[in-house]
C-alpha cells in the first residue's frame, strides 16, 4: 500500500490511474476468440473451454434436471438470505418504473413515452474461485421487472464441468432456464453472435475480467448493446477522524479480494486514521482465505493524506470510483458535492458489502473512471423507450405553420408538403 502525503493537485490525475493491462496482445487475443466463435460456433466454445479452463465439456447447456437438483444442495440459511436480497432488489428496482401519461404539448397534440422490455438479454455471471450468484439477482430481477422475454445466462464451469449449485439455484428461483457452461470472452461472443446451442441476444450485461470487458467493448462494433464498461472492481473511501479504522480496513479488503487487478483507495484528512487503518489491514489480512489475491490488489492501491474534506471530495470526483464510501460524521452533507461515482455508501455502518448483496441497489457499476459518463445498471438498462404522438386536426393546425416554416428553411420541401397537404389541400406540391 502506497502512502502519499498532501500531493499537489497537478499530480492527482496520475494518482487516479488504474492498473493497465497490456493492450495490443489483449486486443489480438480477444478479436481472435470472437471471430472463431462467430465462424465455428459451438466447436470453438468447446475448444476454448478446453484451452483456457482445462475442462473437456460434452454439453454446453445445463439440463433441467441439474437446475432442479441444485436446490437440495443449498443451505436453508443461504436460501433465506437470497430471498431477502431478492425482495429488496425487487422493491428498489420496481420503484424506478416511470409513468407513461400523455403530455399535451399544444392544443390537440399529445406526446408520451412507453417503456418496452428488450426481448432478448444475456447475463454474464463470473465464476471460477468465487461464483458470483449475487449478480444473477442484480441482473435477473430488473430484467424480469422490465418484461424481457428471453434471458440467457452464461457462466464458466468448475474443474468438474459443473456450475456451482448456488448459481443454478438462484437462476432457477428467478425462472431462468437458458443456462450455459461457458465463460470468458468466448461466452460474450456466443451471446453476441449466437451458436447452434446458445441463442443470440440483443444486449449483454454483467461484470468480468479484462478479457470479458474487452469482448463486450468489441462486440459493440457489430451493433450489439452492452450495459457498460465494467472491469476490475474498485472502491474509494473518504474518511476523517470520526471514521473507524477497523471498518475501513474491512471495506478495503472486501474489494481487494475480488482480484489482483482490483484497486482500493483511502483519502483522509487524518494521519492518525491512515496509520490506524494500515495497522488494521495488517491484522485482518492474514485471516482471509483470499489473502494472496487481496495482497496483490493492495499493491495497486493508495492511501492519500489531504488537507481538507473538500480536497478529498474533489479528488474523488476526479477519480470517479465504482464504489464510494464516505466514512465521516457529516457524510450526508458531504454527499451533496458528489458528482462522479457509481454507488455511494454514507456513514460508518454503510458497508459496501450491503450494496453488493442485499440493500436493494444494483452492484453492476461503471469502473475505470466511466462513472463520469455511465450509470450503474437499473430498470432502465433493460428497456427501450419508445415515444408516441397523436395529433388531431386542431393540433396540426396549431403547430403546422411552424413545422412548414422550419422545413422550408432547411430546404426540405417534402416535409413542408406533408403538413400543407393536410391543412391546405389545394396548396400542395
Amino acid at each position: 500500500m502506497e502512502i502519499i502525503n498532501n500531493p499537489l493537485p497537478e499530480t492527482w490525475s496520475a494518482l487516479c490511474q488504474r492498473p493497465v493491462a497490456e493492450q495490443q496482445g489483449l486486443n489480438t487475443l480477444v478479436r481472435d476468440i470472437l471471430l472463431s466463435v462467430k465462424q465455428e460456433g459451438d466447436r470453438a466454445l468447446l475448444r476454448f473451454t478446453q484451452q483456457f479452463d482445462r475442462i473437456a465439456l460434452k454439453d454446453l447447456a445445463v439440463s433441467p434436471q441439474e437446475i432442479a437438483a441444485a436446490a437440495g444442495k443449498v443451505d436453508n440459511d443461504l436460501k433465506q438470505a437470497i430471498a431477502l436480497a431478492r425482495q429488496n432488489i425487487q422493491a428498489f428496482h420496481a420503484s424506478q418504473a416511470i409513468s407513461s401519461r400523455p403530455v399535451i404539448t399544444s392544443p390537440g397534440v399529445a406526446c408520451w413515452q412507453q417503456s418496452v422490455g428488450i426481448e432478448k438479454v444475456g447475463l454474464y455471471i463470473p465464476g471460477g474461485s468465487a461464483p458470483l450468484f449475487s449478480a444473477i439477482l442484480m441482473l435477473g430481477v430488473p430484467a424480469q421487472l422490465a418484461g424481457c422475454q428471453e434471458i440467457v445466462l452464461c457462466s464458466p464451469a468448475d474443474e468438474n464441468g459443473r456450475l456451482d449449485p448456488v448459481v443454478l439455484y438462484t437462476a432457477g428461483l428467478l425462472g431462468i432456464t437458458s443456462i450455459f457452461k461457458v465463460g470468458g470472452a468466448q461466452a460474450i461472443a456466443a451471446m453476441a453472435y449466437g451458436t447452434a446451442t446458445i441463442p443470440r441476444v440483443y444486449k449483454i450485461f454483467g461484470p468480468g475480467n479484462q478479457f470479458v470487458t474487452r469482448a463486450k467493448e468489441l462486440v459493440q462494433l457489430d451493433g450489439l448493446a452492452i450495459d457498460m464498461p465494467a472491469g476490475p472492481s474498485e472502491v474509494l473511501i473518504i474518511a476523517d477522524d470520526t471514521g473507524n479504522p477497523d471498518f475501513i480496513a474491512a471495506d478495503l479488503l472486501a474489494q481487494a479480494e475480488h482480484g489482483p487487478d482490483s484497486q482500493v483507495m483511502l483519502l483522509s484528512t487524518s494521519s492518525r486514521l491512515l496509520s490506524a487503518t494500515v495497522a488494521a489491514l495488517n491484522r485482518q489480512l492474514p485471516r482471509l482465505p483470499r489473502q494472496e489475491i487481496a495482497q496483490k490488489a493492495l499493491a495497486n492501491s493508495r492511501f492519500i493524506l489531504l488537507a481538507s474534506l473538500d480536497e478529498c471530495l474533489a479528488f474523488s470526483n476526479l477519480y470517479a470510483p465504482e464504489h464510494l464510501i464516505v466514512a465521516t460524521e457529516k457524510a450526508a452533507s458531504l454527499a451533496r458535492g458528489i458528482t462522479n461515482a457509481g454507488s455511494v455508501f454514507l456513514g460508518n455502518f454503510s458497508c459496501e458489502s450491503a450494496g453488493d448483496y442485499a440493500s436493494g441497489t444494483n452492484h453492476t457499476l461503471p469502473t475505470n473512471g466511466f462513472a463520469r459518463s455511465y450509470s450503474g445498471v437499473s430498470l432502465d438498462s433493460f428497456v427501450r423507450k419508445i415515444t408516441f404522438q397523436e395529433l388531431s386536426q386542431e393540433g396540426l393546425a396549431t403547430i403546422g405553420p411552424a413545422i412548414a416554416c422550419m422545413a422550408e428553411a432547411e430546404g426540405l420541401w417534402a416535409h413542408k408538403n406533408a403538413v400543407n397537404i393536410r391543412l391546405k389541400p389545394d396548396d400542395n406540391v
